[in-house]
């Protein structure tokens, strides 16, 4: 893959110099410098030495473009296209007391006290800056380093590890109001689709397409690496399909979910059907099967990695069977394949209780009470699921919450950034907030970009920043219930503050500000008319246009009403 770098004196009042290998500016007040860069990649498809893009003409056009421009013109429509995106959303919890200390020294002084609530609020809205600068319609997704990969040869390849990672990546996409940063990530999938449609043949004798825990920009689907710990997963495609879906729920896109979310979902459906095979107590399960990166140790002391049916494969087919079977009665198609997963979706291996009361994560009781490993696989249905809730599988939960505890805080970033999303779903808000205290104090370099492991340099990967705010936006509001549901997991810690501008599931647009731990109001815009459920701690008054509206209690702390596209609702404490 060729590349090309041009970089171009705009304006300067000092002295110019140059050589082979240097540009150089001297006694100068004023210089703009324009970059402009390019690679000859055409596409996943295409080689880029005999197919590829001219990097040079590339180059040459977007610096042309720029040099009739003054700094303050670039500036400018630099600051307007950016602030599209990131006005959007705003975020308070308290006053910015160290405005006079630089970053790094606030991050010092927080590992001491942790009483910086407004470098928590930064952190979040460095979390949303980052994915509005690194995965815009037309681009590549947002890898395992970003944009901001320094390196030749970058850790892990700046690849995409699809066993959490590029998924984590995307969680905040919908919930904080960038749903148009997904689309690089729906177009991986529609690329992994095709090559994964060979792999599935060749390789499984099945129909669809599958993917695998790694996949490079050119949308490698096979198995690499050779470790079956982590190489043999066929179980991305589930997982990524989820995004699909999600974008469908927040937004109502009909013609998404037709053209291009659904057509992905069956393929990655109909490999999962072919797959599946029958245990002895004739559930359906993966014959083969991992939970990725990490091992067991059978009763009589072999040690291996490979079962059949491990949680995390029977969460990913459930959810993918069930959203399947929904998206076709949304689109009121494919009435035979829909009546096939019907048939199969109640077969499936069911979540189990292990002897320690944790959720068990292997086919058989085989958890050892003393892992502490970072990946959290088991726990996929708790989240980012939800086929594991406290209020409507309580025993599933409770066994969810002793797995967590056995695993234990931990050192990895992006572990911990899960394991905030995780307690945020369980209304855990203490623990919620001490991986995230844990992750500022222990994880993040001066700039805010987080490192693999505690207090260790070296790797850079920027999940965690992206699973973090994620992870903020869940400890406040939730909607993956069909109901709304406002601060369920509060810190002490955040006593006062607002958010403007998050997303609910249902096309919902959501401003919540609360006093004393308590809410005081929110407020609803609905942006597809559908039925509102909210669930809040006291009891919820709702105004629209000045005047109270007609609402039903469901349920204690449930208020349910009708809206209609474009009308905002006032939601006040107070009698119904």
């Amino acid at each position: 893959m060729r590349f090309q770098v041009e970089a171009y004196i705009l304006k300067t009042d000092g002295i110019l110099g140059s050589s082979d290998t240097t540009l150089s500016v001297q006694k100068a007040r004023n210089t703009v410098i324009v970059v402009a860069m390019a690679t000859s990649f055409n596409g996943f498809d295409k080689e880029p030495g005999t197919e590829g893009k001219d990097p040079k003409k590339l180059t040459a056009l977007w610096l042309e473009s720029a040099e009739n421009r003054s700094f303050q013109e670039l500036k400018q429509a630099h600051v307007q296209d950016f602030r599209n995106f990131f006005d959007r959303v705003e975020f308070s919890v308290g006053e910015n007391t160290q405005k006079e200390l630089p970053t790094d020294k606030r991050l010092k002084e927080y590992l001491d006290n942790h009483e910086d609530p407004d470098l928590e609020s930064l952190y979040f809205q460095f979390g949303r800056y980052l994915l509005i600068s690194s995965s815009r319609p037309g681009g590549i997704p947002a890898n395992l380093q970003g944009i901001w990969n320094p390196h030749l040869r970058p850790p892990w390849s700046s690849n995409y590890t699809t066993n959490i990672n590029v998924e984590m990546n995307y969680w905040p996409v919908e919930l904080l109001n960038l749903a148009e940063c997904h689309e690089p990530l729906f177009r991986l999938i529609d690329e992994c689709a095709v090559n994964g449609r060979k792999t599935a043949r060749l390789s499984y004798k099945c129909r669809g397409w599958v993917t695998h825990h790694n996949v490079s920009i050119w949308r490698i689907t096979d198995p690499i690496d050779n470790q079956a710990r982590f190489s043999f997963w066929p179980m991305a495609g589930g997982w990524l399909c989820r995004h699909l879906w999600e974008h469908y729920q927040f937004g109502g896109d009909e013609q998404f979910l037709a053209e291009r979310a659904y057509p992905a979902m069956k393929g990655a459906a109909e490999f999962y059907l072919d797959w599946l095979r029958e245990d002895e107590h004739r559930r359906l399960v993966t014959p083969v099967a991992t939970s990725p990166e990490i091992g067991f140790e059978t009763p009589d002391g072999q040690k291996a990695a490979v079962s059949m049916g491990s949680t995390m494969d029977m969460s990913i087919i459930r959810e993918l069977f069930a959203n399947c079977i929904a998206a076709a009665k949304e689109l009121d198609i494919d009435a035979k394949f829909r009546a096939e997963l019907e048939e199969k979706l109640p077969r499936l291996l069911p979540f189990q209780v292990g002897r320690h009361g944790q959720l068990q994560e292997w086919y058989r009781d085989w958890d050892n009470p003393n892992e502490h490993h970072r990946h959290l696989s088991h726990m996929y249905g708790l989240y980012p699921a939800e086929q594991i809730t406290p209020s409507r599988t309580s025993k599933l939960a409770a066994a969810a919450r002793k797995s967590l505890e056995i695993r234990g805080l931990g050192n990895v970033a992006w572990s911990k950034a899960w394991q905030l999303n995780l307690w945020a779903r369980l209304a855990d808000r203490e623990r919620a907030y001490e991986q995230l205290a844990s992750l500022l104090s222990e994880n993040l370099n001066p700039n805010l970009l987080a490192q693999c492991y505690a207090r260790r340099p070296l790797p850079f990967d920027i999940d965690p920043n992206f699973g973090a705010a994620a992870g903020i936006a869940e400890m406040l509001l939730q909607s993956h219930l069909g109901q709304i549901h406002l601060l369920p997991a509060l810190p002490k810690a955040w006593p006062r503050g607002t958010l403007k501008g998050l997303r609910a599931r249902g096309g919902f647009e959501v401003d919540i500000a609360w006093e004393n731990g308590k809410l005081s109001e929110a407020v609803i815009r609905s942006k597809l008319g559908r039925n509102c459920r909210v669930r809040a701690e006291t009891p919820l008054k709702v105004i629209c246009k000045g005047k109270k509206i007609r609402t039903f209690c469901p349920e204690e702390s449930l208020v349910e009403f009708e809206t209609e596209t474009g009308c905002s609702y006032l939601l006040l404490p107070g009698e119904r």
